[in-house]
């Protein structure tokens, strides 16, 4: 039987969430710096009476602890709590970011408000058995939060059998989901490469040893590295040129140093190997013609994320019984998420929540999570948690 909103929660916890996520859409903070989103974390969560609370958890992290009468599962449920260095654009809405060039334009607020309900709910419904774990975890854009809060020596505290995620989607009809098991985030790395020949005066540039070429060779050698277009297909590659940068913006100097920097994409990790191996010959192919030295280095590294067979399984059922309808879309997504390192410490599991055709698309400046969502999402996890640790709604 599906569990509507009202038996889950009253119309004042939901007017405390939509409050409690338009704050946090005010005060954006960027991956690492997550101080005071993570301050409002602790202390909602106070007010829920978990019976542990771990802060600065792989930096910023916070996780709240809800101990069962017996033993039984850990569960983690996740979300994110990182904005993006945007210039919120939404000027008619009353509670946009205060912050210049920050916003919550990725839905992070709403995932965060509705672990938040999902702990509220906690409140007043212990779990029977094992452990139910809220991860508000650190610097998920830049791909940095999920290892280091691995890394974090109390994690073993908290180490889950089973963890869950959401994200929500425009382009995806409000409060729709899609789940499958199998990929769902393609694997991805950001790649800087540093070009260095030798400046000269511009009107003999024949004194020096320009980047120039090489920059023109790149700019069309690493889009040239794609395989297929369908992220179904294993091979499936994608290289994107982000920026490029040449010489000094001067009139009389010949250029001696370029940068260009390109997002490397592939379906799972071991794909991504062979990616890096064949763009790291190319450029070094392109800057030994050139008489350059070259200098790589690696940023934002995502691993594919992938749902785990039982734990998709559990997610199936939860939509269910929230009564949440089911869409369909492209997978797995190109876009990248850090969920799945968890992967390999539980088994684990993220589905879609749609947010709405008309939705501005994530990372566009006039974006902001639908509030409507925060009861849905709840739901489906407190599904799960009532299966796996037995909760019971009183």
């Amino acid at each position: 039987m599906a569990m509507t909103d009202t038996q889950l929660f009253t119309e004042q916890d939901l007017q405390d969430l939509t409050q409690w996520r338009r704050e946090l859409h005010q005060y954006p903070e960027l991956s690492g710096e997550e101080s005071a989103t993570a301050d409002r974390v602790v202390t909602l969560l106070q007010t829920c009476g978990p019976d542990r609370v771990l802060t600065r958890l792989g930096g910023h992290g916070v996780a709240a602890i809800f101990d069962g009468k017996t033993a039984g599962p850990t569960v983690l449920l996740r979300c994110e709590l990182d904005g993006l260095p945007i210039e919120e654009l939404n000027p008619t809405l009353p509670h946009r970011s205060k912050t210049p060039g920050k916003g919550h334009l990725c839905g992070h607020d709403g995932h965060m408000a509705i672990l938040a309900a999902t702990a509220r709910w906690l409140s007043r419904n212990r779990p029977d058995r094992g452990r139910i774990i809220l991860l508000f975890q650190p610097a998920e854009e830049d791909g940095s939060g999920a290892a280091k809060v691995i890394a974090d020596p109390r994690f073993a505290r908290v180490a889950p059998d089973y963890a869950f995620a959401l994200h929500n989607f425009p382009g995806i009809p409000m409060g729709a989901a899609v789940l499958a098991p199998g990929p769902l985030n393609c694997a991805s790395r950001g790649l800087k490469i540093t070009l260095t020949g030798r400046t000269a005066h511009a009107s003999q540039p024949e004194n020096g040893i320009s980047p120039a070429p090489a920059v023109a060779r790149l700019l069309t050698a690493l889009p040239g590295l794609g395989r297929s277009s369908e992220t179904s297909d294993p091979d499936f590659a994608l290289v994107t040129v982000t920026h490029a940068r040449l010489g000094e913006p001067a009139f009389g100097i010949a250029p001696g140093q370029a940068e260009v920097w390109a997002t490397l994409r592939t379906q799972k990790d071991a794909a991504m190997a062979d990616l890096v191996r064949r763009a790291e010959s190319e450029i070094a192919d392109v800057a030994q013609s050139a008489g350059l030295d070259h200098q790589l280095s690696y940023h934002d590294v995502f691993q594919h994320c992938e749902n785990d067979p039982d734990a998709t399984r559990i997610l199936d059922r939860a939509l269910d019984t929230a009564g949440l309808a089911r869409a369909e879309a492209e997978m797995p997504m190109r876009g990248s998420e850090d969920f799945g390192r968890f992967g390999a410490e539980a088994k684990s599991a993220m589905f879609l929540l749609g947010s709405g055709m008309e939705t501005a698309s994530l990372h566009n400046p006039d974006f902001d999570f639908p509030d409507q969502l925060i009861p849905k999402g709840a739901a489906v996890f407190i599904a799960a948690v009532q299966e796996l640790c037995g909760a019971e709604a009183r």
